[in-house]
């Protein structure tokens, strides 16, 4: 898949790794993000599987679901922020924003969209 032409507003986050414990999920936000000129580089359902991929495949940009299976996706963020170069982590979660004011307050994580506002645009906004 070519990268979108300049201007698109991907901008230089054009790469991402889709973390979530749904399949059907990560599908429906690969395509939303491919059909916008993302090119997603993996999935992972896990905390565990997340940062491998994110050492394995460096995407500029982390999807990140705050409820994972097997670790809370705010401890996953910190640990991300660590890796050299970081990737951008934007939060995700069925929930609502304001369940997580205070976490989001002090997480290195770039930003937070619900999963029903999910777009290329929010995410092109999260990341300006």
């Amino acid at each position: 898949m070519s990268l979108p032409p300049a201007g698109t507003g991907v901008g230089s986050h054009r790469t991402v790794l889709i973390v979530d414990d749904q399949q059907e999920f990560r599908a429906v936000a690969r395509s939303l993000l491919t059909e916008a000129g993302y090119r997603v580089v993996g999935e992972a359902s896990t905390g565990a599987e997340a940062t491998a991929a994110v050492t394995r495949l460096r995407p500029d940009v982390v999807l990140l679901d705050v409820e994972l299976s097997d670790v809370d996706g705010f401890v996953v963020a910190e640990a991300l922020a660590l890796k050299e170069p970081p990737p951008a982590v934007v939060l995700t979660s069925s929930r609502d924003e304001r369940s997580y004011h205070r976490r989001l307050s002090t997480s290195p994580a770039r930003g937070f969209i619900p999963k029903e506002r999910l777009s290329a645009e929010t995410l092109r906004r999260v990341l300006e």
